[in-house]
């Protein structure tokens, strides 16, 4: 599991850099170490597959980057080199105005599950009183954009339930147009995923480290 092992070699750099005095520095040697290590050869094998899959749509996409990997896995070179993305993920955003709101069928508990069972499963947990990790740089530039253009994808892109727009009453706000609201941020449901970070249309939310490491904790896996 690549998250597990990057955290592992990061101690390990942060260890070593403690033990030689070192301090409020870069770990320069940790980008040298992940890129060489089998993270960073099993990242290459992929690199591809999300710029074609983008290019050229689901079905030749996929197939393509399917036939990449075979290629990187195989001889251990790809006929593309190295694609780059066409744009970051929250500049993909388009207004709300654009699109049909779809309407997801609910979660039968068999085969698909609701957000929040599926937070419990995680095992997260922060402090009630503690600091938010999760720091909005402007409100205002929230509800004006993140809501009143893009119809708040923020509660749909989250995984964990984090965010939500409410009424001057706590519900959640049904009517996207609605201009009495406000945005609730429940941190301690985070999952610490930061795609909130990645995917803001105006990277709005900073996500940084909660006190005393505390989030998920998986168990099982």
């Amino acid at each position: 599991h690549n998250a597990v092992l990057s955290g592992m070699l990061a101690a390990e750099h942060v260890a070593d850099a403690i033990a030689a005095g070192r301090a409020n520095d870069e770990l320069a040697s940790y980008e040298d170490a992940w890129r060489g290590s089998d993270i960073g050869r099993d990242l290459k094998k992929v690199r591809n597959v999300k710029p074609l899959w983008s290019r050229f749509g689901t079905i030749v996409g996929v197939g393509i980057g399917g036939l990449d990997m075979w290629l990187n896995t195989l001889f251990g070179f790809s006929p593309f080199g190295t694609l780059k993305h066409g744009k970051a993920d929250y500049a993909t955003l388009e207004p709300a105005s654009k699109h049909q709101k779809i309407a997801y069928p609910k979660a039968d508990g068999v085969l698909t599950f609701d957000r929040l069972s599926s937070v419990f499963l995680s095992n997260t947990n922060h402090e009630e009183n503690e600091p938010v990790h999760l720091i909005v740089g402007d409100m205002a530039l929230q509800q004006r954009s993140e809501h009143d253009v893009f119809a708040g994808p923020s509660t749909r892109y989250c995984p964990a339930g984090v965010y939500e727009w409410v009424d001057k009453d706590g519900n959640a706000a049904a009517d996207p147009s609605a201009k009495d609201v406000r945005f609730v941020i429940n941190a301690q449901n985070c999952v610490h995923c930061k795609t909130c970070d990645i995917k803001d249309p105006n990277r709005n939310i900073n996500w940084v480290p909660p006190q005393g490491g505390e989030g998920p904790v998986y168990q099982g896996m």
